[in-house]
């Protein structure tokens, strides 16, 4: 969707917005499911990046003590925990540059993932940047979903990270398409950008080709010793108006409700999923930030009538679009 066609949108009287984006949400997941996933940090801390938001980076005093890559039994508990409190997406992220064929610590994530796949639950992964052998490496060994947001615009990208390009991101999200792997990809609001620089990203993900598999909207949650500690908490609205945009433009995909819900109250989760968030992470924890309780959210959820989705680990990754350009880039 085109960058004029999202500003129309946004600047709709909200309840037109939310009209438009709840038709759009019945049309194409009418059965009132919520994906609930389960975010494990499984290598925490000592990143090389300087992504101005993060705690991980080792560049900034944030208080995270850096931790190596956890155990297999440890991964595999946490994993079973997941399935039987109700996950039904495992997703399991390392404060890595990258990894890269050929070394210990990829053939041992690669062992890691093949076990919690025999679990049954879709398997999503986050572990920075791949080429193309190792998008094609962790496809075989049974991931379903690879994460790797684009954050911002390209143009607001330079201010928030330095140690890679934006181009860099799409890259990597070529790769995991390429591989045959679904794609998790999606922003964070509250990162000192405007409004046109949030519409700017929802164009650039919407116009993947194919669209992401699953659209994580975040709110920053400003962490100690980073350099954006002390921006503001966004404002809920704004966060339901992306929300709404971003079920219009990726019609197909699960809208995640992600980082930030803490500071949300369950009103303002209700019109979250009203305008079209279908998924949410579920569990105590958030990689080093809080998040809502299991029994909070399984309560709220029922308040709601809706219901947790079965996991679908044969859903095929999105087709691409034969009329569009294969290959995602900035313009």
């Amino acid at each position: 969707m085109t960058y004029s066609e999202l500003e129309t949108l946004y600047h709709l009287p909200l309840f037109e917005l939310l009209q438009r984006s709840r038709k759009v949400h019945e049309a194409h997941w009418p059965a009132g499911e919520v994906q609930l996933c389960t975010l494990l940090s499984i290598k925490t801390g000592g990143c090389s990046e300087d992504c101005s938001y993060c705690a991980q980076s080792a560049r900034y005093n944030s208080g995270v003590t850096p931790e190596r890559l956890m155990e297999k039994c440890q991964i595999m508990e946490r994993a079973k925990a997941a399935k039987q409190s109700g996950s039904t997406r495992f997703c399991m992220g390392a404060a890595w540059r990258g990894v890269r064929e050929g070394t210990e610590r990829f053939e041992q994530v690669l062992d890691i993932i093949q076990d919690v796949s025999e679990l049954g639950m879709e398997v999503c992964v986050t572990l920075g940047e791949l080429g193309p052998t190792e998008a094609l490496r962790l496809k075989q060994a049974g991931v379903t979903a690879y994460n790797h947001n684009i954050d911002t615009s390209p143009e607001h990208y330079p201010n928030i990270v330095t140690t890679h390009s934006f181009q860099d991101r799409l890259n990597t999200i070529r790769h995991a398409q390429d591989a045959g792997m679904s794609v998790c990809c999606g922003g964070i609001l509250g990162l000192g950008e405007t409004t046109q620089d949030r519409l700017k990203m929802l164009e650039v993900v919407s116009e993947f080709n194919p669209q992401p598999e699953s659209v994580p909207i975040n709110s920053l949650m400003p962490m100690p010793g980073t350099p954006l500690a002390e921006q503001q908490k966004v404002d809920v609205f704004d966060v339901i108006r992306i929300i709404a945009l971003a079920r219009i433009s990726i019609p197909k995909a699960k809208v995640r409700l992600s980082a930030g819900r803490t500071h949300f109250s369950e009103e303002a989760q209700a019109l979250c999923f009203f305008a079209g968030a279908n998924s949410i992470f579920y569990g105590d924890k958030l990689l080093t930030a809080s998040n809502p309780a299991v029994e909070k959210d399984l309560a709220l959820i029922d308040k709601l009538g809706l219901k947790p989705q079965e996991p679908n680990r044969n859903l095929p990754a999105p087709d691409a679009d034969s009329k569009k350009a294969l290959e995602p880039q900035l313009g």
